[in-house]
């Protein structure tokens, strides 16, 4: 008897974070977005490759950092969409709020209805905000690119390169110029 207990407590234990990694997973829907997110910052020209190549390493690494950051800003959408949900139904009243936002017949439906619309609008306003955040990052690795040509590779590995052989330049630069931007 005493052996089965533990047997159960250990299975239990054991599975518990199987169950928590597996919630925080991104699903196929985050990994579309995200493929597409780094198709866009990885840009068409050279410079703007060369950056991406810099920041991310590969392309893998950028969908699987990606695909966690829409997973994480999804979740947040929701948590304080319910919240701002919650909070205008208690000052409007329950039946004003049903009225507003419910769309069947008895508006039970009010409360999903009202955290979907406005997780939506959370999530696009952040996606917006990536994208302004990619079209940074390339205007900063075509500044590079340009500034590169200008001062000549050597100048330019001494002026932004920080490790032994210089030639981390490149990817410092774009992340100078996009952070000052």
């Amino acid at each position: 008897m005493k052996a089965i207990t533990v047997a159960i407590g250990l299975a239990a234990v054991l599975a518990a974070p199987a169950a928590a990694g597996a919630k925080q997973q991104p699903d196929q829907a985050d990994l579309r977005t995200a493929v597409a997110n780094c198709k866009n910052e990885r840009g068409k020209t050279k410079a703007t490759r060369e950056a991406f190549k810099a920041k991310f390493h590969s392309m893998s690494r950028c969908t699987r950092q990606e695909a966690a950051e829409e997973a994480a800003e999804q979740r947040e959408a929701r948590k304080n969409a319910a919240k701002e949900c919650k909070a205008e139904r208690d000052a409007i009243g329950v039946q004003a709020f049903a009225d507003k936002y419910g769309t069947n017949k008895n508006g039970r439906n009010a409360l999903g209805k009202c955290v979907s619309a406005k997780a939506k609008a959370k999530q696009a306003e952040m996606d917006a905000e990536d994208e302004q955040a990619a079209a940074e990052s390339k205007n900063a690795a075509k500044e590079c690119a340009s500034e590169r040509t200008t001062m000549g590779e050597e100048a330019f590995a001494a002026k932004y390169g920080t490790n032994g052989n210089r030639r981390n330049a490149f990817g410092k630069c774009v992340s100078r110029k996009t952070r000052d931007a």
